[in-house]
């Protein structure tokens, strides 16, 4: 229990180690920039104590569950031999992380909102709900799809640099084409998939899987998926909002 408290307290004192620059700035500019004291210091006090502690807790929790289970279930799929079923679990993976990403249903819900007052949907209710739980599944369906081809990689030892260029490359080309009320929040699909939910466990997929299988350095093939990740939404939604349109 001894042993517990103090690898928690030192986890603590490096999140608050992570958070000083951020707290050094927001100090140095409201003091000295703007000579103004802050409002309701007791407050911000105690929220910048919880905002420590709930780093804390993320890091924590995910040493203990979700890099282990990522990194377990992929070297037990390994074992099994079956490339479908680890391909269908990579794609389910992805799908369900996405689709439980809170920076997602944020995004997809201010889009919608935007999209309503733009005129490019109707303002009501449904439709708001219709635009967001679409841009939703498209990301997680691009992502799943993106978790299968960088498994893919790692089983047959493709060369990431080119996957990741030639993807960047029709990324370019579909912002050619895609209606121009679309592009940003595609290009903003990309970053917020990549967020608490799916880059843990797809980590530990990747490292698990390529430390599973012979002949793969884990440094080497067990990292990428992230960037598949972040780049298939961005083809997917300038796709769908062609689609809308």
């Amino acid at each position: 229990m001894n042993q517990q408290l103090l690898v928690f307290f030192k986890a603590f004192l490096g999140s608050f180690k992570d958070l000083l620059p951020i707290i050094l700035v927001i100090a140095f500019f409201q003091f000295v920039v703007l000579q103004q004291t802050m409002p309701n210091i007791g407050e911000i006090f105690v929220g910048l104590v919880l905002v420590v502690l709930g780093l804390t807790f993320f890091i924590y929790g995910l040493e203990m569950s979700l890099f282990p289970i990522g990194e377990s279930m992929a070297q037990a799929f390994a074992k099994k031999g079956s490339i479908w079923w680890l391909l269908t679990f990579a794609f389910c993976l992805g799908f369900g992380t996405t689709v439980a990403e809170p920076s997602l249903i944020a995004v997809a819900k201010e889009a919608a909102n935007v999209a309503a007052t733009g005129g490019i949907i109707e303002a009501t209710d449904a439709s708001q709900a219709s635009y967001a739980n679409g841009l939703r599944y498209t990301v997680a369906f691009s992502v799943g799809l993106a978790i299968v081809i960088g498994v893919l990689r790692i089983l047959r030892a493709w060369p990431i640099q080119y996957l990741i260029l030639g993807g960047y490359v029709l990324v370019v080309i579909m912002t050619i084409f895609a209606p121009q009320w679309i592009i940003g929040i595609a290009y903003d699909s990309g970053g917020v998939t990549t967020s608490t939910i799916t880059v843990p466990l797809v980590t530990a997929l990747g490292v698990g899987l390529a430390s599973s299988i012979k002949g793969r350095n884990p440094m080497i093939d067990g990292f990428g998926l992230i960037a598949f990740a972040s780049l298939t939404p961005m083809i997917f939604v300038m796709i769908y909002g062609m689609v809308l349109s």
